[in-house]
């Protein structure tokens, strides 16, 4: 058993069912923590869980929003615990159309202004630019890894 992640009529990722389970069990996770819904819900064949469609102007500023919340900390730990998820966002964003921007500058990795989470012991052994280009990197291989 598979699920399919659609835009329109285009399937964007058909993965196994546990795969697909458990990216949305994460975006859910990910929808309560930044306060923003994802766009993903459910497909045109309503009643079908295995059937999801995404809106691209939702999950655009999902995913923008995720991203400048990911390259936005230092703590080791989130950056662990994130990176999977928003590598696999990303990933599905590029594949509906939807130009992925990183953070350009310093001030555009501090989600909201602050840094919320502040690493223990203090001295954070990544930089931001190094966060931005490890993003970018693993949505690469993830999307060589998402079936069709």
């Amino acid at each position: 058993m598979s699920m399919y992640f659609e835009l329109g009529d285009e399937t964007l990722w058909n993965p196994s069912n546990g795969a697909g389970r458990l990216f949305m069990r994460q975006v859910e996770v990910f929808e309560a923590e930044l306060g923003l819904p994802s766009g993903i819900g459910q497909g045109k064949y309503w009643g079908d869980p295995d059937t999801l469609a995404v809106d691209p102007v939702a999950y655009a500023e999902f995913v923008r929003v995720l991203v400048a919340w990911h390259c936005g900390t230092s703590h080791s730990v989130i950056l662990a615990l994130s990176e999977g998820f928003a590598a696999t966002a990303v990933a599905l964003a590029r594949r509906a159309g939807i130009d992925v921007e990183t953070p350009a500058s310093e001030a555009d990795h501090v989600w909201g202004g602050v840094r919320r989470d502040v690493q223990v012991p203090g001295d954070a052994r990544v930089s931001s630019a190094a966060v931005v280009d490890a993003l970018d990197t693993r949505a690469r291989e993830v999307d060589r890894w998402m079936a069709r």
